[in-house]
């Protein structure tokens, strides 16, 4: 299974700034986990209204499936990958990407949660063998992105409704690309289910590493993580 992250409905929910920006502080009532990389800690919100998505990684987390596992895939103004368990013992210069726990997820795209710099999401699949977006059981992204532009947001949004997926996007989502950029053209493709709240800076360091000809770090990055809320 090759897990693409490549790939609209109206986007119409009214969030605050706050809610989007990954620089915010996180929400009290949302569940956390610590993502120790050998570059340094990224702490990751997850989202209420992604159920399915948020318990599999809380359970998955807790189990420590995700220890001693690496950022396998990093291409940098874009995003970093990780979660397939093949990278515990792989050989360098090892393809990876096609490991998972054995399952899939139902997609929980939401109009609310959009992939600004931070955005933590589900991997899968692409639509031609998966037309129902289902969600890779375990590999997930973290969104980097390059800067955004509400220009071309805008033209993004003609280019969608001309190929018949008309959407749009709030006040609050346009300032939040222009203030911390992103990926928007993943946006309603794939299951945003949390954010990170604490170190983007680790994020930067991890997606400015040297890689191959599979974006797979020449260095590894491994990963430890921990349910601390």
């Amino acid at each position: 299974m090759v897990v693409s992250i490549l790939r609209t409905l109206p986007l119409i929910t009214l969030f605050t700034l706050s809610t989007l920006c990954a620089s915010a502080a996180g929400d009290p009532d949302r569940k956390k986990v610590r993502i120790e990389t050998s570059k340094g800690t990224i702490v990751v919100e997850l989202y209420d209204e992604t159920p399915k998505h948020r318990d599999n990684f809380l359970k998955l987390a807790g189990e420590g499936f995700y220890d001693g596992s690496l950022f396998h895939r990093v291409i940098g103004g874009f995003m970093a990958q990780g979660g397939d368990p093949e990278s515990k013992t792989a050989q360098p210069e090892q393809r990876l990407g096609t490991g998972g726990p054995g399952y899939t997820v139902e997609a929980e795209i939401d109009p609310a949660f959009i992939h600004v710099k931070g955005a933590l999401a589900a991997a899968r699949q692409g639509d031609q063998v998966n037309p129902q977006r289902r969600s890779s059981g375990s590999q997930f992204y973290i969104v980097q992105g390059r800067d955004v532009t509400k220009e071309s947001l805008q033209k993004l949004v003609m280019s969608k409704g001309s190929a018949g997926q008309p959407f749009s996007y709030t006040p609050d989502q346009i300032a939040a690309y222009e203030e911390l950029g992103g990926t928007p053209h993943l946006d309603m493709q794939y299951t945003v289910f949390g954010r990170v709240i604490e170190g983007l800076d680790v994020l930067d360091a991890i997606c400015g590493v040297q890689v191959n000809r599979s974006n797979r770090p020449l260095e590894d990055i491994s990963v430890r993580m921990e349910i601390i809320d």
